[in-house]
């Protein structure tokens, strides 16, 4: 007896809750349906952007990069982790004449919505600097152990879509031929 009650007051609550849902979605006019923001997969992308430079052989050890040179063609790369600690995904990324890099994260994909967020799960690393004379990576910005990134409200919206652009950085390689001031 208690199990036909419940059986019946679940398919009650069902076909409630269907029809709740299938007339809160769509507007109807004249015999054309309209279509709400909510029958769009809104997707958002994600986005790294940084800079990497040159720093000089003045200010090594320090956080300045004051005279600082941008790097061309200098590899980051972008490495998140799920919750359980695996990589889930990684690639490097190539910067332009001014030192930029655009970082646009198209296959990341998160699991658990706040466990694998990018802010907590994402780092971005210095690897390689095509500058013969300033190719050592310095830990500027954690530039070596991987820098987290940082929401500065930067995003774009479209139908359908949406893009959040996070920030990394600055980073610097520096040059091996950097000696300490020995003057007294």
């Amino acid at each position: 007896m208690a199990n036909h009650r419940f059986i019946m007051t679940m398919s009650i609550l069902l076909s409630l809750a269907f029809l709740a849902t299938s007339t809160s979605n769509t507007t109807t006019t004249a015999d054309h349906k309209i279509a709400t923001d909510y029958d769009f997969d809104r997707t958002a992308n994600v986005v790294v952007e940084g800079k990497v430079y040159c720093q000089g052989c003045k200010y090594i050890g320090s956080s300045s990069l004051s005279g600082a040179e941008p790097i061309w063609a200098a590899r980051v790369s972008v490495i998140c982790k799920n919750y359980k600690k695996r990589v889930s995904y990684y690639k490097a990324f190539v910067t332009d004449y001014d030192g930029y890099f655009y970082a646009d994260l198209k296959k990341f994909r998160m699991t658990h919505y706040l466990l694998d967020h990018p802010l907590h799960a994402c780092r971005v690393k210095l690897v390689s600097s095509p500058h013969e004379t300033c190719n050592v990576r310095s830990n500027l910005n954690n530039g070596i152990n991987g820098s987290p990134l940082r929401f500065e409200n930067k995003v774009l919206y479209g139908r359908g879509y949406e893009t959040v652009i996070y920030a990394s950085g600055p980073f610097a390689f520096r040059s091996s031929d950097c000696y300490p001031d020995t003057t007294p």
